[in-house]
Parts: C-alpha cells; structure tokens; sequence
C-alpha cells in the first residue's frame, strides 16, 4: 500500500459502541476517557495499525521507518492531550476549592496573601506603600525550547474550551455530541497538521508566537488580574480606598535578543515593535468600536454634563469631520465622543505600518493621550450619574490601555559585552586615528580614562565615524532605532538594555557611551541622564561573585546615580539560571544565585539604590525552573523590593499562558507570591541562620568540585555528542538562533538550553542532580551525626535548601540508567565510555540514598504524589521511545543513502518532540 493509501485508509466498519461520560466533580477520569477515545476514532480513521500503540500493545521498533513517524506522532498528541486534562483539572479544582472553602483558602490567590497580612498585623498603610512601588514584569523570551507549533497551540486551544463546554450540564445530547464532534475534528487537524518545523524558524515566526498569548489570553486577563487585587483589597481592607496601578506587565525579548543571533537586526526589531504596537491599538480598537455599540445614550433621556460637552466640542473640532460624525449620531453624544477616538486611533494605527498611510485628521502621538480621552469619557459618564457604566464597561478599557500602551509588552534589546566591546573599539579608532589593534586593554586604567572623559564631553552635533565595521555600524543602529521608537511609538516601546557576560563595570560604562552616540540621553549635550536602563546580565559562577564588587562601583558613579533615579529610583541586575548551573552544577549554582542575590542587596541598600533582580529562568530544574510560588518564596528575605522580573521560556509560556482561567491564576500566583514575600521580608531577616549558611557553602563546594571532575574529563565532550542527540537537536527548526554563540565547537561555547535539553533526552539528566549525592556523603562523614542532624533540620526550615533537594529528588525519578546506558553504547571509545557511565552511575545511586536519607523518605519525589502519578502515567511511552531513539540515531549517523537518511532523520525528530513532550520540557 503507497503511503497516500495508507494515510487515507478509510475508518473500519465496526467500532466499538461509545457514550461519552459527563466530567462532573475534580476527577480527570471522564476527561482523559472522552480525549483517549476522540483519539482512537482518528487513528482508526487514518492509520488503524497504530491503535494497538495508543493502546500500548506493540513494539514500536517492529515498524516501517513511516510508521515509526506515525507513532511517535500520535503518542506525542496523546502527551498533549493529557497535559489539557492536567490543566483542566487543576483549574475545576481551584474552583471547587473557592466555592467550598473560599478564595482563601485558595494557595497564590491575593485572598489567601491578605488574609493572612491582616491576621499578621499588617496595616493598610504597609499596604499602600507596597501598591507605590511593586512592579510584576514577566518577561516572554525566544529561547528555543517549544516545540509546538502556533497552529497546534490553536487547536490545542479549542480542544480545551470544548472539554471545558462538555462540563457543563445545561446541554441536549444532541448539542454534546455536536462538542465531541468538534473535538474530535480538531484533533484530526493536529494529526493531518504535523508537529515538526520543516523549515527553521524565523523571527518574525517567533514574534507571531509571543503575540499569540496576547491574542487569545493576555490582553483579557491581565485587567482581570487588577479587579482580583481591588475586590481582595475592598474584602480585607473595607475601610480603605486603593489606587491599584497598572502593577502587571509583560517585558519580552522576541525580536530584540541579538545576543548570538545574527538574524535579530535593527529592521527587524524595528517590525517586531510596530508589529508589536499595532497589535495592542488593534485590541484598543476593537474594545472601543464594542463600546461604541454600548453607549447609545441619548441627551434626551440623560443631559449631557457640561464639562464633558466641552470636551466633546473640542474632540469634534479637531477631527476635521465633525459636523458628520454628529449627523451620524445625533444627541447620542458619549457616542459622538467614542467616535472621534475611533477614528484617531485608525489613524494612528495607519502611520505604524511597515508602509505607512497617513490618513487626514488627528492622530494619538502617545497611549498618554488615548488613556486622558478615555478619562474624560469615563467621568462623563460618572458626572452624568452612569458610575457603574463608566466602572464597569469603560474603566477596563482605560486599563487595558494602561497596561498595554502602544506596544503590547516592553521590549528589551540584548547583546553581549564581547560585541560592545568590539564596537568601542572601532569607535576608539575611528576618533584617535589608529588601528584598531593599539586600542588599550579594555580593563586597563588608560581604558577607562578614555570611557569617562568620553561620556563626561558635552556631545551636540552627532560625530561623524568613520572606518567602522557592519556589525559596530549595526550595533549603533539599534540604540538609535530605541531613541526613534521612544518618541515616535511609545516611551515605554522598548524597556532595558541587557548586558550579557558582564565581566567589569567597564563593560557597562562601555554601553553607557554607545547610547551616547545614539542620542538616548535626555540632555542635548549628552553628559546627564540615560534614559535607556542598561542592566548586566551575570551569568557564570565567577561572574556572580563578582557582581557585588562591581556593582558597589557602578553606582558610586554620578551619571549611573542620576541616570538610575530618573528611571525610576532602582538599579536592574538580572542574574543567569542555566550557564550558571552548567558552569558549576545544580547545588553550586542556586546556592551561588542566592548569595549573589543577597551581597547585591546589601549593596543597594548600601548605595541608597535599591537593587531590583531580573531573574533568568528557563521551564526545567536545570535552567531555574521551579514551581512559582516556592521559586519566590526561597529568594533572599529583602531581595525583592520594588520590581520583580523574571523570564518565560518556549513550553512555559505554552503551559501558563495558552487559556484564559491558567493565565489568569499563573499572573495572579506570581503577583500574590512577591506581595507575600515582601510583606514576610523584615520577619525572615530576624531570623538569619548562619550554621545553614556555613553548610550551604561547604556543600556547594563539594558538589562543585564532583560536577567539575565529570565536565573536564578528557573524554566528556566526545561521550555528550556520541550519546545524545546533541548535534541532531538543531535539525529541530524551534529556534531562529544557532545552539553557539560564536560557531565554536567548545562546551564551554555551547549555549546552556542544548546541553540541558541533550542530557534530558538521553536520560542523564545530570544537569539537575549530578554532585550532590558526594556533598551530602562528604558533610556527613566530616561531621558526623551533627551534621546529619544539621542537614535534616535544613530540610525542614531552610527554604532554598528545601527547594533544591524537592527539584533534585523530582529530576532523580525522570532519571533511567538502565536507557542511559543504552545511549553510552553509541560512544566508540569503550574507555571514555566505560569511564564516564561508571562515574555517572556511581553518583546517582548515592544521590538517591542521601537524598532519602536526609528527607526521611521511604521512596525518591514521595512528597510529591501527583508529579509522580503523571510521570509514571508517561514513562512507559517515554522509555520506550527512549530506547527506539537510540537505535534511530545510530541509524541516522552511520547512513549514506539520502533517502533512507531523510526517513531516519524525520522518526528520530519526532522521538525527540515526543520525549520533550512527555517530560513537559526541553531545554
């Protein structure tokens, strides 16, 4: 049969008899039954050999190199399908919880947050203050760890709200059965769709991706986040009034990351924040053109104000169409005045097109201008007696303005110090008259003399260089590109400059120059005010230690200090998960990120600037992941004060963000959990524990030196790319950068999301374990049944200490030596083999034993009974393709015929979006 055949098989005659069952309490039985049965009936329809698969009665390695493809595919829709079952679940379980117990009572809800403030004592001007100054920032990243498509997540979306409608009781069989025949449908597409990129991805794919969220989650929800605090606060607080700003914002790196990626250029981030822009106006638009159709209010039923007819006139005025718009609507006069907005906004959202229209009459410069009319409307109606028309139906939409502005999220611009500094260089050339080769040492004295007496000269006509290079000629483009979008899209368009491998504060100082020669000060002679925030990135083990000293000099420098109270009274320093955890392993890197966090603290306060942390998280454990509120809850006490970033990875962003209710609850879990953490600071800090801060480093170094023993084996790079598909991971197209900053074949120029993602696929994982098992072993032999002692108690009052051995233990169970050892058989060295394995081996099986031994558990992640019903729900499937991956890698490497090497490449892919899946994570 030709493959066409085969995929259009038509659907056997007989099936089996199915009454769907009704989804009723929180079980996820009857959802999981509904979805694994839709799935059956496709693969009848389509490829009734593979049923025995879904039903996990054959060996997938007995298959045609197509079939393999075909099962791989179906049992990574499968994974899918389930995790909308997960989702759903834990959504009709918050809200079974809030109906029988209260929202309360409901962990990472603002009811539960200042419920517990006020049985603590916690007063409303605490409150108050907090509300001044609190800043929620996620931050949507390009990192290349989804490996779902847009047009899956769309259809994956509508199978949510379709089981989601099939709960509810109120339909006729006939309306349920029309349901499951949607669901049904939409799980035929993703079938008929594929999972697989067959090209790479580009930017301006990935930025379609981010705006995705927005789209179908963002743009609703995040108002609805506000309404959530001021209800709690109106409930806990009934004697006060609060002004909840607009707290709640998304940053994003989608189009402006350049760090490694060449394909990131200034016109490209110049589309990506028009496009950016274009989609909030368009959502403005759309709310306003509803409002439209609301506020049919006619001034001979409600008199219309008279300051509010005064703003109408002047509206009309200037609209250049009054006389029609009031023929159009006559006496209907807050619609005459939603009108003149309408057309305004049109306007504006013409002049923001790649290729502009500029269409007749007045447009908004600014979402400033947008949000004032909107006042205006909002208190017409107030002083017309309509308070809760103009609470309810126009509020939201000025809220909505106010979060989103004109560019959706606050795009950061990412570089890292090797090219700034490389573009100083010329920049030093081309003003000295000299080759680029005698510019100084940049760490030298004589460099930074130059830097400062540079950004110190008055600078009013822009110097002319000569002699520069493409990429310092393209460098400069994109600070100047930050000065135009600034004041032509939105102040607020593009957010920080963040500075990668951040090695001296010459590396800022550096930056501080570069937007000098972009005009991005505020004063015309350049010597006063950035108002662009430039924000190191520090990223390795020795990068972290460093951070305090370098900061401590940073801010002892005027124009940094003006520069920082100007931007809003805070220093930003973002600190790095994964190269941190690759640099020195898991123990040594969280403790590292901790005490860097706190040493920076200590710092700010010092200074009289506090110092905000952007947190550089990626989905696994092995790249910061964590679950949110304990992530929150274990960062130093203090270290959160005013604004709280932290980044939102590839499938992260999928899992929280995909529908409405899950983004809803995730934004408010974050937000709850820094106002948590705020307000439990100044208790924690009377309580510091310096015997668990002695342990903690004592085990860091332990562990550290066992996880360096293993990555600077001579033989470890050959052993990583022969048993794992390291090399194979870029013919996966999820990403638009390469998996190398500079093209280099090191590891330590490896970037951190394919060394993760590799050793997780081979089922290692020692990214997320590997060292601690010789700490613990090597505390306890040094200090004996103390130290034990000591460790037992940190497991119960030490919160990072908690947080690690919880992740480390929930790694371990994902962990499969009997398949790694699988993997090993493809390194052609037998020694490197040998070796490397047997220290693997070793280090896991005392992991497992300290690990129980210091929790007390009878059995690894038995804390966690949920986690490990999902695993064990999975791994089956996951070990099996495991095993079938191996043999499709070395059958990919060793083929010469083309034909059969694409057949393989295309089942090994597949194998590798499907274990991805199954684990919810990749890099």
């Amino acid at each position: 049969m030709s493959p066409q055949a085969q995929f259009a098989a038509p659907m056997p005659d007989t099936i089996e008899p199915f009454a769907p069952p009704v989804i009723t309490g929180t079980a996820p039985d009857a959802a999981t039954e509904i979805l694994f049965h839709a799935l059956i009936e496709v693969c009848r329809r389509h490829q009734p050999e593979l049923e025995s698969v879904l039903r996990g009665e054959a060996d997938i390695s007995q298959l045609t190199p197509e079939l393999l493809g075909r099962a791989l595919q179906v049992q990574g829709i499968w994974f899918r399908l389930l995790s909308i079952v997960e989702e759903n679940t834990a959504m009709r379980r918050r809200r079974h919880a809030e109906r029988t117990q209260g929202r309360d009572a409901v962990r990472g809800t603002f009811s539960h947050v200042l419920a517990e403030a006020v049985a603590a004592g916690v007063k409303a001007p605490e409150i108050h203050e907090l509300l001044k100054s609190i800043r929620i920032r996620p931050t949507l990243t390009a990192h290349p760890t989804e490996a779902k498509r847009v047009t899956v997540l769309e259809k994956l979306r509508r199978i949510y709200l379709d089981l989601r409608e099939l709960e509810l009781p109120r339909w006729t069989e006939r309306e349920r059965a029309a349901l499951l025949a949607d669901l049904r449908d939409q799980i035929e597409l993703i079938w008929m769709t594929g999972e697989l990129q067959l090209e790479k991805t580009t930017v301006e794919r990935e930025v379609s991706w981010g705006l995705h969220f927005f789209d179908e989650a963002l743009f609703e929800m995040i108002p609805e986040v506000l309404y959530s605090l001021e209800a709690s606060l109106a409930e806990y607080y009934p004697d006060e009034s609060f002004e909840v700003p607009a707290f709640f914002q998304f940053g994003c790196w989608i189009g402006g990351d350049r760090d490694g990626n060449p394909f990131v250029t200034s016109d490209v981030t110049r589309t990506t924040l028009k496009r950016n822009g274009r989609a909030s106006m368009r959502r403005f638009r759309a709310r306003l053109n509803d409002l439209g159709k609301l506020l049919s209010i006619t001034e001979r039923a409600l008199p219309t104000p008279i300051a509010f007819r005064k703003e109408l006139t002047a509206r009309l005025a200037a609209s250049g169409d009054g006389e029609a718009i009031q023929a159009r609507n006559p006496g209907e006069h807050f619609r005459q005045f939603q009108t003149c907005m309408l057309r305004k906004l049109d306007a504006t959202i013409e002049r923001n097109k790649e290729e502009p229209v500029v269409l007749p009459g007045p447009f908004y410069v600014d979402a400033d201008e947008l949000i004032n009319d909107i006042k205006a409307l909002e208190q017409g109606l107030i002083d017309s007696g309509c308070r809760s028309l103009a609470v309810n139906q126009v509020r939201p939409v000025r809220r909505m303005v106010e979060i989103f502005r004109f560019s959706t999220v606050n795009l950061d611009i990412r570089e890292n110090s090797t090219r700034t500094t490389n573009t100083l260089r010329e920049i030093w050339a081309s003003i000295q008259g000299r080759p680029v080769e005698e510019a100084p040492d940049v760490e030298s004295t004589e460099w930074r003399t130059w830097l400062t007496s540079e950004l110190s000269k008055p600078r009013t006509v822009k110097r002319s260089l000569d002699g520069l290079s493409d990429a310092s000629r393209e460098t400069l483009a994109t600070f100047a590109l930050v000065a135009e979008m600034k004041t032509e899209l939105d102040r607020e368009a593009v957010g920080s400059f963040i500075l990668s491998m951040t090695r001296s504060v010459n590396d800022i100082l550096g930056v501080y120059l570069i937007a000098k020669e972009a005009r991005l000060y505020l004063d015309s002679p350049g010597v006063e005010i950035c108002q662009l925030p430039i924000v190191p990135l520090f990223e390795t083990i020795e990068d972290l230690r460093a951070a305090p000293a370098i900061m401590k000099e940073l801010l002892s420098i005027p124009l940094v200090r003006r520069s920082v109270r100007w931007q809003g009274g805070f220093h930003e320093v973002m600190v790095g998960y994964s190269d941190s955890n690759k640099d020195g392993g898991y123990f040594a890197s969280n403790w590292e990120l901790y005490k860097a966090q706190s040493k920076l603290t200590e710092v700010g306060q010092q200074a009289g600037v506090p110092i905000a942390f952007f947190h550089g998280r990626g989905g696994s454990v092995s790249r910061g992941g964590a679950p949110t509120a304990r992530a929150i809850e274990a960062q130093p006490p203090g270290s959160i004060s005013r604004q709280y970033r932290v980044t939102d990875q590839g499938e992260v962003v999928s899992f929280k963000y995909s529908n409405r209710g899950t983004a809803a609850y995730q934004m408010e879990l974050t937000a709850a959990s820094v106002m948590e953490h705020i307000l439990k600071s100044k208790l924690e800090k009377n309580g510091s524990r310096p015997e668990f801060d002695d342990a903690m480093e004592a085990l860091s170094g332990a562990s550290r030196a066992v996880y360096t023993k293993l990555i600077q084996h001579p033989g470890l790079v050959e052993y990583f790319q022969n048993a794992s598909p390291l090399d194979e991971l870029a013919l996966l197209n999820i990403g638009s950068r390469p998996a190398r900053r500079f093209g280099a074949r090191s590891l330590s120029d490896l970037r951190a999301i394919p060394w993760v993602f590799a050793w997780a696929q081979n089922r290692h994982i020692v990214t997320g374990w590997y060292g601690i098992g010789s700490a613990f072993k090597n505390f306890i032999d040094v200090r004996g049944q103390d130290g034990e002692a000591l460790l037992k108690r940190m497991f119960e009052q030490s919160k990072p200490f908690r947080l690690i051995l919880d992740e480390v233990e929930k790694t371990l169970r994902m962990v499969d030596l009997s398949i790694a050892r699988e993997y090993s058989t493809l390194v052609p060295d037998q020694q490197i083999r040998d070796e490397i394995f047997r220290m693997i081996e070793e280090e896991y099986a005392l992991t497992c034993e300290m690990a129980l031994r210091v929790s007390g558990g009878g059995e690894i992640a038995f804390r966690y009974p949920a986690f490990r019903e999902r695993l064990e729900e999975r791994l089956p499937v996951i070990n099996q393709v495991s095993r079938e991956q191996v043999e499709l890698l070395r059958r990919f490497r060793a083929e010469t015929d083309e034909f059969k090497r694409e057949e393989s490449k295309s089942a090994l892919l597949l194998s590798i979006n499907c274990i991805a899946v199954g684990f919810g994570a990749t890099g």
